[in-house]
């Protein structure tokens, strides 16, 4: 679709040749005496100016219809590759990622709409014009060979410039966009701690740095253009004197076998303003390649660390036959930490307890089928688990992580993700009933990605809750306890232990020592078992 936009746009271009040539021999009959009927030679030229005015809309629809589909494909690329992410990419924060994905993407479309027809343009319509002024004139041509190849030299030199200056600033761009994400994270203590002022001084100090590197790209875009039509403008000049000059018969010279004829003379005027008009429509989408070149070293830079993915496919799935009973063994942290071999029967109660770094978490997510082992082996239903069965495995666990996060839904849709299950009984079990009836919309009420209205402790009830909905076989739960007064702790682990009772196995990572020694066995990570 590129090249066909490319190929109509210089075939609507190649068309001004042909009407100049109309024009010049019209007028030139007409200084010669010569028949001809201007009436013909409207209609010839007005049938040529619609024709080249329907492949140019028609190559500017083929254009655009490339660049959206290149954006399309590139944004899809990200979102299922960051859908698939086991963990955070060293790229950036989710203020990075999401710049990329969405403004950043789309500057790539005008280089697909505007630099890729210029540069097929330049590569074809200057050379055509510059066989056209040598038939006719080799002044000419000498004049229009000697001034057009300094354009695209200034402008290579300039564009090194402009690559630097647009690197600089869609870094800018990605480092604010993850400060806003996590100072808004945070709003809530910002606000506590009376921060507020220092946080605003702090992103106007960003802001004015984006500010001043957006200019820095602008100046650059600016000079490249004054380069531009200063040559253009002195070779147009050149042209137009030489002509003049000739068909006044003060210069004899440059024609071959005689002087510039009327119709050569005019034919030539027409000319030369096209003979740089590629190159202008090329240095004005200059920028746009810029852009659009640091915005590709960027994708090349996300793509280069893919990092771990999530197994399967994330999607619904049948649960997984066999008991609810799971071993890890020989596994090794992401960080190269080894755990001890862990294997837990169905329906037993376990506590992994040790020090912050000792993996608790890490063996947790292995459990879970939310990353495979990089060595080892985990056992899960009594089968090993990979890709092909992870899906089916997390259709039976419920998971509690260490930080509540909500997704940008109801309250209702955060609870059952689409599950089936008793909404109430998991309510019930969170004891957060009573919460829920208190929020404006009750359960159609909309929450902010962590938790916008909840206190902390209501918070985890809500993803205890979600946890429990559905009657999973096995819960896992990350720190449910931690930065909890006694009261919401001790609700937390009333419903862990219900759900136990109910015959559920469940495993919870905890610095908590009350909770873990109500567990059946309690897992040293770090130490001694």
């Amino acid at each position: 679709m590129q090249r066909r936009a490319a190929a109509l746009s210089v075939l609507a271009a190649l068309l001004w040749p042909v009407q100049a040539a109309l024009v010049a021999w019209a007028i030139g009959a007409l200084l010669t005496g010569a028949a001809a009927s201007p009436v013909l030679v409207a209609l010839a030229f007005a049938g040529l100016g619609l024709l080249r005015a329907g492949l140019g809309l028609l190559a500017e629809a083929q254009a655009q219809a490339a660049a959206e589909a290149v954006v399309a494909a590139a944004r899809a690329r990200i979102v299922a590759a960051e859908a698939a992410r086991a963990q955070d990419a060293r790229f950036g924060g989710a203020g990075s990622i999401a710049a990329l994905a969405g403004e950043k993407l789309d500057l790539l479309a005008p280089y697909v709409t505007r630099y890729a027809p210029a540069r097929a343009r330049v590569m074809t319509v200057p050379l055509v014009i510059l066989a056209l002024a040598f038939w006719h004139s080799w002044a000419a041509g000498l004049v229009l060979l000697v001034s057009g190849p300094l354009i695209p030299l200034f402008m290579a030199l300039i564009g090194m410039a402009a690559k630097e200056a647009s690197v600089r600033q869609m870094a800018e761009i990605g480092t604010l966009n993850d400060l806003l994400v996590e100072r808004l994270s945070a709003l809530v203590d910002i606000r506590l701690l009376g921060a507020g002022g220092t946080v605003m001084a702090g992103f106007s100090r960003q802001a004015s740095d984006l500010r001043a590197r957006t200019m820095a790209v602008l100046r650059v875009a600016f000079l490249s253009s004054t380069v531009l039509e200063l040559f253009a403008a002195i070779g147009v000049a050149m042209v137009a004197v030489y002509v003049g000059f000739s068909l006044l018969g003060a210069l004899s010279f440059g024609a071959w076998g005689g002087a510039v004829s009327p119709r050569a003379g005019i034919f030539l005027l027409l000319l030369a303003p096209d003979f740089y008009q590629p190159l202008r429509d090329l240095s004005a989408a200059w920028h746009d390649r810029a852009a659009a070149t640091a915005v590709i070293d960027e994708i090349e830079a996300w793509a280069a660390d893919p990092g771990p993915q999530l197994p399967g496919m994330g999607a619904a799935a049948p649960r997984l036959a066999g008991p609810a009973s799971l071993a890890l063994l020989g596994c090794l942290t992401p960080a190269g930490v080894a755990l001890p071999d862990i294997r837990i029967a169905a329906g037993e109660r376990v506590a992994l307890v040790g020090a912050s770094g000792a993996g608790k978490t890490s063996a947790l997510r292995l459990m879970a089928g939310l990353e495979l082992p990089s060595a080892g082996q985990v056992i899960v239903a009594g089968q090993a688990l990979t890709a092909d069965n992870a899906d089916a495995w997390r259709a039976r666990l419920g998971w509690m992580p260490q930080a509540p996060h909500f997704l940008a839904g109801s309250l209702r849709q955060n609870l059952t993700l689409g599950r089936a299950g008793d909404l109430g009984a998991a309510l019930d079990t969170a004891a957060v009933g009573q919460v829920v009836s208190a929020m404006p919309q009750g359960l159609a009420t909309r929450l902010g990605e962590t938790g916008g209205g909840l206190s902390g402790g209501e918070a985890r009830r809500i993803t205890l809750a979600r946890a429990v909905y559905g009657a999973p076989d096995l819960i896992l739960a990350d720190e449910p306890t931690a930065d909890l007064d006694a009261a919401t702790a001790r609700i937390v682990t009333a419903g862990l232990l219900a759900e136990a009772a109910r015959g559920a196995t469940l495993i919870v990572a905890t610095h908590d020592r009350q909770l873990a020694a109500r567990m059946d066995r309690v897992i040293e990570l770090g130490g001694a078992q």
